[in-house]
């Protein structure tokens, strides 16, 4: 944060030394609107359903140990059984138990592993659509002989006049109109 107001107050201060072209942007507007935007966003849902499936089948099986317990746990009840195959149903039973607790501590390994996954894919698909901003807002700037263009969330205020998101999108062939209707819809 120190960084970002650091930053703002330096092309201040380098803007009322010379002439200097200034602008700004909305950086969320601009990668909610970038043409990987709704591809990474599948590939994110995608493979979340895909990890979802993998822990039901989890599930499933931990469910399936419960079941056999329960079971094993009502012949035990039985006023009929001798004691030997009282014997045997207790090692039945702990065996379960054992397995049951192996499988919930892979399921809950599996649901880490499975959200960790996931945040380094929507890091590394984050990553990659701001360095492709990045390149274009430098383009932008050669182009149109901009000194210096920030991201709006770096200054406490920016004045309308110095926000250049609009021509932004336009360069990378997106209607700003169309862009705001779908932001305003999230």
């Amino acid at each position: 944060m120190k960084r970002l107001l650091f930053a703002a107050v330096a092309a201040v201060a380098v803007a009322a030394q010379a002439e200097t072209k200034m602008g700004v942007v909305d950086m969320v507007l601009l990668v909610r609107n970038h043409p990987n935007y709704e591809p990474n966003k599948e590939l994110l849902s995608s493979t979340d359903k895909d990890y979802q499936k993998k822990l039901e089948v989890l599930k499933t099986e931990g469910e399936k140990l419960q079941s056999e317990g329960k079971q094993l746990a009502e012949q035990l009840r039985s006023p009929m059984l001798a004691d030997k195959a009282k014997g045997d149903i207790e090692k039945k039973l702990m065996d379960i138990q054992q397995k049951l607790i192996a499988a919930e501590q892979r399921y809950r390994g599996e649901a880490m592993r499975f959200r960790q996954d996931l945040q380094d894919l929507e890091g590394r698909l984050l990553g990659a659509t701001t360095a492709d901003l990045r390149r274009r807002i430098a383009k932008f700037a050669e182009d149109k002989d901009y000194s210096i263009i920030l991201d709006k969330q770096a200054a406490p205020y920016v004045g309308d006049d110095l926000d250049v998101t609009d021509a932004v999108l336009e360069s990378m062939g997106v209607n700003p109109k169309d862009a705001k209707g779908r932001d305003e819809g999230k």
